[in-house]
């Protein structure tokens, strides 16, 4: 028999109220509680703490405070990534970001998802799907990513873009819902 966690990172339905995930969220919740106060902190100062959570930070990795996410432990930044202000990823599933992608202030990665069925919303079932982000991607700022997500290497999504489905490589999308823009 699985456990609700993992029933939450393998898709399926899960409760989030599960003592395991509870005690996980509440120490990323501490930790969030110390990392948003370094602002000041130098980039080095920062991965050190970005270590304590996240499943990984690449070299030069960069997350500007405040930011937020679910439990951390979900979260893998590629070498070089840059997350700037107000970035909020909510890992109930993996979310991976490629080497060198650039993300804009309040960019929202949601992985986690909600019944259609209103019996078992009321019954407070969740579930989520990754998302993935490739390499040398730029995010403007404002921009959400919505559960399943998967965004190719060399992509660009424009400001307040509502991303639903995934993004080819090299394609630039924008708008609410995120739609490819021909090329020049």
């Amino acid at each position: 028999m699985k456990t609700e966690k993992q029933k939450m990172l393998s898709g399926e339905a899960y409760r989030p109220g599960d003592p395991e995930l509870a005690a996980d969220a509440q120490r990323a919740r501490a930790w969030m509680v110390r990392y948003n106060t370094t602002l000041a902190a130098s980039p080095k100062e920062r991965r050190v703490l970005l270590r304590e959570l996240l499943a990984h930070v690449g070299e030069d990795a960069v997350i500007r405070p405040p930011f937020f996410c679910d439990y951390g432990q979900h979260i893998s930044l590629g070498d070089g990534v840059f997350l700037n202000f107000n970035c909020v990823i909510l890992d109930v599933a993996p979310v991976v970001i490629g080497d060198l992608t650039q993300v804009g202030p309040g960019v929202q990665f949601l992985t986690a998802d909600h019944p259609r069925d209103p019996a078992q919303r009321r019954a407070g079932i969740e579930s989520g799907l990754p998302i993935t982000v490739g390499a040398n991607v730029w995010i403007g700022a404002g921009a959400l990513l919505l559960p399943g997500v998967t965004v190719g290497d060399d992509a660009i999504i424009g400001a307040g873009a509502v991303v639903t489905r995934d993004v080819p490589a090299g394609a630039t999308v924008m708008g609410n819902p995120a739609r490819q823009r021909p090329k020049a």
